[in-house]
């Protein structure tokens, strides 16, 4: 069912001798090579344009506390905090002393289970100012603290900070390697810890950077509680991964009166280029850094152009360890870049009668927490002394002086994760509350609003398609009993669809007949399911026995082709609110428009059966979609939060390579039974094979059971939904699916 675009060109269709008629109403279709490779580029340049075009449609600065809630959601810093705040010193003696402050290993409550851990640098008199400094990710806090080797002098900016009467608390950050990343009785892979943390958090409406967000707003909640007896102004400082989350903390959180963002800010970004870790649904939609830094006005911003961390990817795949998302870099930001978005910022923030300063170190490359990014930031903080030069560092204590903090640090965030798909079927039911299915009327018009939030805000929703459909045509099959027609329709500029029209012969003049949507998997082609030639295992010629069987069938082309070419798809659509099946539903919405207008076609009578990732468009698709009569869901119809989020079961795609899987905020709004629901009161069907390595038969049975009692129970319609276990693989059966495509869509044998 594979098949890398580079080995396909040969099995492009090329009409046989003979061929190449165009269906009447259609224009001839000359188009010729790899279509499918085509489609999935065109996808790339309609993004690429949509993503050049987000600045200027952004909206511009606008209330700035609806605007921090909608960026509170994205990044999924939406957990309640602990109250009262805390500090709680992990051992008595401090870890260091250096004239003026010493340090001591900390810790504080962020919210259920997770707990921050870091360095506190506590000055010996009253603190001028409190600050979170914040380190890139793949340096510790003993690293800017001055107690660990890693970075020079000059970039131990918590020690400089602390060096100037400043009480400074570091978190720790999850780091980039992958120790803990895998379940060891499984499969160990080498994503990143944060990608590790950010595949699961992201199916639950969380995120890497809001959990790292909340931790700097809970060490604030504690500078704050400790202001009521010794005031001092409040400040974040951060580099690389921690230059981000400075900025994104001082934006959400007015105490934070001044922030220093190193080595991170820029215009321009484009973060499917990034580690997959930096993936928020939305953001280049609605923010740029200038738009964030704008939500800190009236306050200050210092921008320093210094050096950023330079990864190339994730850790080095392995035999034992593999199966993180292969792309994603970071690089230096150039200084034109991150001049240009300083002077973006600097409007906004003037509008408020905040500031934005820009201090440039080396040249844009030099360390970071140069002199003149401290000055500035402590005199936004009102410190009246200038900056005094560095003293010398403390007494070293290793690289880290707890080498189990890290794994602390991940495993709390992946149990807390965990602890929300526990909850998320409440959170499902809270969603579903205002659905009335007391009739299936009722159930269709009160669920509008669910289809709505699901298309839009879970799937991404495209506008209407905008071209004219020019479908064209050309004869590629003519058999006994039917004719085969590959068919192209445009849907947006650059987009089209695209498959294999099966038509019988044996349709009367002025009859109509129903029609099978027949959709392959992963890596699929029409010609896997459509060609009379071709027997693949995995389908067996379905369309063309259906065919056969007097339905006309449509075998679309869909874009999961071309391995990683396709899956950046999402990588480009997710900070615009697209993904993948933000195009499929177009090109499914055209699809079912061309079908319904042709003269042999009853528009009442379209289903559709997919197989794989056909199945999953088989959830997705048809239930938000009226054109589709009813819907088969053959090889992939699960426990879908548990295969996206499980730690403990083979079977989830956390550790294999299908980084395109995760949707945001799924778990709290559907799963496969809610989809399914939708469908009604149209049948909806599900197609096992007992053998089938997608899920086991208990994931499939207790999803379906929960579809089997709606339509039982309260849609009254028990013959509309059904499933089918087979003793076979991963592949279409055709038995009891068959009947049940004859049962609803056939009337009179036809």
């Amino acid at each position: 069912m594979r098949n890398p675009l580079g080995a396909l060109a040969a099995l492009a269709l090329v009409p046989a001798a003979g061929l190449g008629q165009p269906l009447p109403g259609t224009g001839l279709l000359t188009e010729q090579g790899d279509l499918a490779a085509r489609m999935v580029e065109g996808i790339h340049r309609y993004l690429d344009r949509e993503a050049a075009a987000a600045p200027g449609r952004r909206p511009r600065p606008r209330d700035p506390e609806r605007s921090r809630a909608l960026l509170r959601k994205m990044i999924g810093a939406v957990d309640a905090r602990v109250s009262p705040p805390g500090l709680r010193y992990l051992s008595r003696a401090p870890l260091a002393s250096a004239p003026g402050y010493r340090v001591y290993a900390v810790a504080w409550p962020v919210f259920a289970g997770v707990e921050g851990e870091g360095l506190l640098l506590e000055p010996e008199t009253a603190p001028a100012a409190r600050v979170v400094a914040l380190p890139d990710a793949d340096w510790s806090p003993e690293t800017i603290a001055g107690l660990a080797s890693g970075a020079p002098a000059s970039a131990q900016f918590a020690r400089r900070l602390a060096e100037n009467g400043c009480q400074v608390l570091v978190p720790v950050l999850i780091d980039r390697k992958d120790t803990w990343s895998g379940v060891p009785w499984i499969r160990m892979t080498n994503q990143p810890h944060r990608e590790w943390i950010y595949r699961m958090a992201f199916e639950v409406g969380r995120h890497v950077i809001g959990y790292e967000v909340q931790k700097v707003l809970a060490a604030v909640d504690w500078f704050e509680r400790e202001n009521a007896g010794r005031p001092a102004p409040v400040a974040v400082a951060g580099h690389g991964e921690g230059g981000l989350l400075a900025l994104y903390s001082a934006a959400l959180d007015p105490r934070i009166r001044a922030a220093l963002v190193s080595g991170y800010f820029q215009g321009g970004r484009q973060i499917w280029k990034e580690p997959v870790y930096r993936d928020v649904w939305g953001l280049e939609r609605e923010f740029g850094d200038a738009e964030i830094a704008a939500l800190a006005a009236p306050r200050a911003l210092v921008i320093e152009a210094a050096r950023g961390p330079e990864v190339s990817g994730p850790p080095p795949q392995t035999r034992e360890r593999s199966n993180a998302t292969p792309n994603g870099a970071l690089t230096t930001p150039a200084l034109e870049s991150v001049r240009a978005e300083a002077e973006r910022a600097r409007g906004f923030l003037a509008q408020a009668g905040g500031s934005v300063r820009l201090a440039v170190s080396g040249g844009g490359r030099g360390e970071p927490g140069s002199d003149a990014a401290l000055a500035g930031l402590l005199e936004s903080l009102g410190v009246k002394h200038a900056l005094r030069p560095a003293g010398p560092p403390p007494p070293p204590v290793g690289k880290e002086h707890d080498p189990e903090r890290m794994r602390r640090q991940v495993d709390q965030l992946v149990a807390h994760t965990q602890r929300l798909v526990k909850e998320s079927p409440r959170a499902r039911e809270k969603f579903w509350a205002s659905a009335d299915s007391s009739t299936p009327a009722r159930w269709k018009e009160t669920t509008r609003f669910h289809r709505d939030y699901i298309w839009d805000e879970v799937i991404g929703r495209m506008p209407p398609p905008s071209l004219p459909a020019n479908p064209r045509a050309r004869l590629v099959f003519d058999q006994p009993r039917f004719r085969g027609y590959e068919v192209m329709l445009d849907v947006w500029p650059d987009v089209f669809a695209y498959g294999i029209l099966l038509l019988p012969k044996d349709i009367k003049p002025g009859e109509r007949r129903p029609v099978v949507v027949c959709q392959h998997g992963l890596e699929g082609r029409p010609r896997d399911v459509a060609d009379p030639s071709v027997d693949n295992p995995a389908y067996h010629r379905y369309a063309v026995r259906l065919a056969e069987e007097g339905f006309i069938t449509f075998a679309p082309q869909n874009p999961y082709i071309g391995e990683d070419r396709f899956r950046l798809i999402q990588r480009k659509g997710h900070p615009l609110k697209l993904a993948l099946f933000s195009f499929i539903l177009g090109q499914h919405q055209r699809l079912l428009e061309w079908l319904a207008a042709q003269p042999y076609v009853d528009p009442a009578r379209i289903g559709f059966y997919g197989l794989s990732y056909g199945g999953k468009t088989a959830v997705r698709v048809p239930p938000l979609l009226d054109g589709y009569a009813l819907s088969i869901c053959s090889a992939d119809f699960n426990e879908w939060v548990w295969k996206t989020t499980s730690v403990n079961a083979r079977y989830t795609y956390m550790l294999t390579r299908e980084y395109d899987m995760y949707e945001f905020d799924f778990a709290n709004v559907v799963n496969y039974a809610e989809l399914a629901a939708l469908m009604a009161p149209r049948p909806f069907m599900v197609e096992r094979g007992h053998h089938d390595g997608v899920a086991p038969d208990e994931w499939v049975a207790y999803e379906f059971a929960r579809v089997r009692f709606f339509y039982d129970t309260r849609m009254n319609l028990p013959e509309h939904s059904r499933i089918e276990f087979f003793n076979g693989p991963h592949s279409i059966n055709g038995q009891g699916t068959f009947q049940f495509l004859r049962r609803h869509l056939k009337r009179d044998g036809r």
